[in-house]
């Protein structure tokens, strides 16, 4: 049982958000590192070195650790945070998306296209739709979210593009295995970053794929 009262329902690794006092996985958190200089960096690769700071991956939530000095009370420091803070999560997250998806294709559990993603739908080989953020809603609503899979609309279209080795792309899917756990792992971050009016926009479905 945790110390809010509930019943511990994972085995996964779980921090605590500074700004919400959350306790949840890290897979939802980013975490951040007080460099040698006294500036706050992100390291969404978790590999630096040092104390962990974490944060709910919500661009609201990291703009009031860095304006509120709730990065120097975690660390028992002077930390300064850059003003673009949020900014460099949200891009550097969606490097990360874009370059896993293309390993993902490369490694054959990929598709790209309506009538391909929509074959792969109709064949359940599909366990994650991708649709870009600025696509037709019309176009996009003509497919469907695998079951027992995800969906994550978080890439615009030149980013989805990006990761199929194209200009621009609307729709992809993922099939399960290999890489597809840390992309979901990933754009559910970015989808957190990229929420707007207040929902999140960018992602359905909880199960994993």
């Amino acid at each position: 049982m945790t110390r809010g009262g509930k019943d511990k329902t994972s085995d996964l690794p779980e921090r605590r958000c500074i700004v919400t006092g959350d306790v949840q996985p890290k897979a939802g958190l980013v975490r951040f590192v007080l460099g040698p200089d006294g500036v706050i960096y992100p390291d969404l690769a978790e590999k630096l070195p040092g104390r962990g700071i974490w944060v709910t991956a919500d661009r609201a939530a990291i703009e009031k650790a860095a304006t509120k000095g709730l990065f120097s009370r975690a660390a028992k420091a002077p930390a300064k945070a850059p003003e673009n803070l949020a900014d460099l999560v949200e891009q550097g997250l969606a490097h990360r998306v874009i370059e896993l998806i293309s390993l993902v294709r490369k490694s054959g559990r990929a598709v790209v296209g309506f009538e391909k993603v929509k074959s792969w739908l109709a064949e359940g080989r599909a366990k994650v739709l991708l649709q870009a953020s600025d696509g037709s809603e019309r176009g996009k609503g003509k497919l469907w979210t695998p079951e027992g899979g995800r969906w994550f609309g978080c890439l615009t279209s030149s980013e989805l593009g990006l990761a199929f080795g194209r200009d621009h792309a609307i729709h992809g899917a993922l099939a399960a295995g290999g890489l597809t756990p840390r992309v979901i792992q990933e754009a559910a971050r970015l989808a957190g970053m990229r929420k707007q009016d207040g929902g999140d926009t960018a992602m359905k479905d909880t199960k994993t794929a």
